[in-house]
This record gives structure tokens, C-alpha cells and sequence, in this order.
């Protein structure tokens, strides 16, 4: 074989071997792999209508996923978000009920103010206060949520109170896809840029790779964990907003448990739990993942039960795997150490 040619093969191998390694292709290739299975079940799976209620049924925890990744990448964790996006959704409604004629911007700018303010909460508890993340947002996971059935006192938001043009953004499409996905689509690239390019999103990863190093090189930890829960709250309060478009009636109840669906899909999309390893690329097609697994077992006839014990094994097989790989990897950089 001519240098050419084993050049080519070469590269292709790493190429390959590139591919194996990277979870978002392991994740695309799953998703393809259960899809083409179920259809074969169910022809009716790959219908227009069943894609786009797949669509529309993720995006709102997608939504959640960009902030609970950049919560995640710093050792920390967020399980406050669904009791912001109970209140949220709420707040959106009465104010169409009591301001008719409110432009639709005006609400939702109303509504990341007010996640963004929530979100503040966790942050002075957590980057000033000391106290442990996972703490801090169980506490007021338990505290908004009553603060939010307290207001809301058994009323309920109907759609009919709802001006049609912001329904229209959980039920309409832009070529062929829903406007939620679009909203999650740009999140997504803006996110996926900001992580990698610039410093801010550097350091969120230099802070969960190893803290002690992070304060050493001159960041300021504790602003930027303050800054991931105020993303983490800003993402929420427009999640409670997009929430009342997509299902129209909301009441105390909205959003409730979505934090342990938003949680499972960062780390089946790559997040490591123990932070600094992960991609929103990743934690996004772990929620699609997720979406489409809980669709195939809908359209089998699997009991509930069955979809909620499939999504917690999956969540402990996805942090088995990365705390394997994290062993491997440290077992390689001793072996590399030992032979310098």
C-alpha cells in the first residue's frame, strides 16, 4: 500500500474511532436505531402529526436543558426549575386575565424578570451563603411550589383567556416545524457558542474539572455560580411563559416533577455529574432521546410505571458509564505519568 494510502486509511480509522467515542453520535445513533424499530412495531410513529407532537413535547425540557447543563458543567445542581416554571406559567396567565390587551413580549419579559429573580434566590444561597446546591434548590423547590399553590388558591388559567397569537406559539410551524422548536433550536446555537468560545463558558467548565485550580487561576468561582442560576432561573421563567402557549390551561400544578426529567436528560446527553465534562448539544438530543423512548413505549402500550423505571435506569447506566470512563481515563494518565 502507497504512504497515500495508508494516510487515508489512517484517517479514516481516527475518523471512526472519533465517532464511537463521541456521545452525541452514540445518542443520534440510538435515536435513529429506536425510531426505524418502532415504526417497523407502529407505522403510525413516523406520521407528520405524531413527529411534531414528538416536537413539541420535548422542547419545553430541552428549553430546561440549556440551563440545568451550564448548573451541571459546575458541580452543581438545579432542582428548583419546575416550581419556577409552575409560578411562571401562572404569572403569565393572570396577566392576560387581568391586563386584556397586554402585548405578548410585554408577559414574557415579565416572566424571565420574575425566574430571573427566583433564580437570584438560589444564587445568593449558594455563591454567598455557603450552602450546598443540591440543599439549597430541594428547599426552595418546596418553597415556591407552596408560595405557588398559596396564590394560586385552586384558580385556574383557561385557554379562552389567552389571546390566540401566543397560543399560536406552542401550536403553529415555520417549515414544517413547531416556533417552540425554532425558540430551542436558537437557544441551542447561542448556548453551544457561548459554552466553547467565549471565557465565561470556559471557566463554567474550568470550575467543575477541578474548583481548587479554577480560584488559583484568577476566577471568581463564586460569581460565575452565581451566574449559572441566574441563566439557570432566566431559562425557567421563559420555559413557564412558553408553557401556557404550549397547553393554554395552567394551574398550581404546572410543571410539577419536570426537574427529575430535565436532570436525567443532561446526564444521558453526556453532562457528568461530577461536572466539567459535557456538551449542550449532547443534553439536548439525551432529552430527544428520552422523548422518543417514552413515545416508543406510549405507542406499545407500556404502562406508566414501566416508562418511569426505564427513564431511572437509564439516568444510573448514563452516570455508570461516565464514572467508567472517568476511571479508564485516570488509570491511562497514570500509566502515561509512569512511563515519563
Amino acid at each position: 500500500m502507497t504512504d497515500q494510502g495508508k494516510s487515508i486509511v489512517a484517517n479514516n480509522n481516527l475518523w471512526v474511532g472519533t465517532l464511537v467515542r463521541s456521545r452525541e453520535a452514540s445518542l443520534v445513533l440510538l435515536i435513529l436505531a429506536l425510531t426505524a424499530t418502532t415504526n417497523i412495531l407502529n407505522p403510525r410513529f413516523l406520521s407528520p402529526q405524531s413527529l411534531k407532537d414528538l416536537m413539541l413535547n420535548v422542547s419545553i425540557i430541552a428549553l430546561l436543558v440549556l440551563g440545568q447543563t451550564v448548573i451541571i458543567l459546575m458541580r452543581q445542581i438545579d432542582l428548583s426549575i419546575s416550581s419556577i416554571v409552575g409560578i411562571t406559567a401562572f404569572l403569565s396567565g393572570t396577566l392576560f386575565v387581568n391586563h386584556p390587551g397586554i402585548p405578548n413580549l410585554v408577559v414574557v419579559l415579565i416572566a424571565v424578570g420574575a425566574g430571573l429573580a427566583l433564580g437570584a434566590v438560589n444564587a445568593a444561597l449558594i455563591a454567598w451563603g455557603k450552602i450546598p446546591a443540591l440543599i439549597t434548590t430541594l428547599g426552595t423547590l418546596y418553597i415556591f411550589r407552596g408560595a405557588d399553590y398559596a396564590w394560586v388558591h385552586g384558580r385556574q388559567v383557561n385557554a379562552v383567556n389567552v389571546p390566540g397569537s401566543f397560543l399560536a406559539v406552542g401550536t403553529s410551524t415555520c417549515l414544517g416545524i413547531p416556533l417552540l422548536t425554532w425558540i430551542v433550536l436558537i437557544l441551542l446555537a447561542l448556548f453551544s457558542i457561548g459554552l466553547r468560545q467565549y471565557r465565561t463558558g470556559r471557566e463554567f467548565y474550568a470550575i467543575g474539572s477541578n474548583p481548587g485550580a479554577a480560584v488559583l487561576a484568577g476566577i471568581n468561582v463564586n460569581r460565575r455560580v452565581a451566574t449559572g442560576f441566574l441563566i439557570s432561573g432566566v431559562i425557567a421563567g421563559l420555559a413557564g411563559a412558553l408553557w401556557l402557549a404550549r397547553f393554554g390551561t395552567v394551574d398550581a400544578t404546572a410543571g410539577e416533577g419536570i426537574e427529575l426529567s430535565v436532570i436525567t436528560s443532561t446526564v444521558v446527553g453526556g453532562v457528568a455529574i461530577t461536572g466539567g465534562v459535557g456538551t449542550v448539544v449532547g443534553a439536548v438530543l439525551g432529552a430527544l432521546l428520552l422523548s422518543v423512548f417514552s413515545s416508543t413505549l406510549v405507542f406499545l402500550r407500556v404502562p406508566s410505571f414501566w416508562q418511569q423505571a426505564f427513564q431511572g435506569a437509564m439516568l444510573l447506566l448514563a452516570i455508570a458509564m461516565d464514572a467508567y470512563l472517568a476511571h479508564r481515563h485516570a488509570l491511562r494518565s497514570r500509566v502515561k505519568w509512569s512511563h515519563v
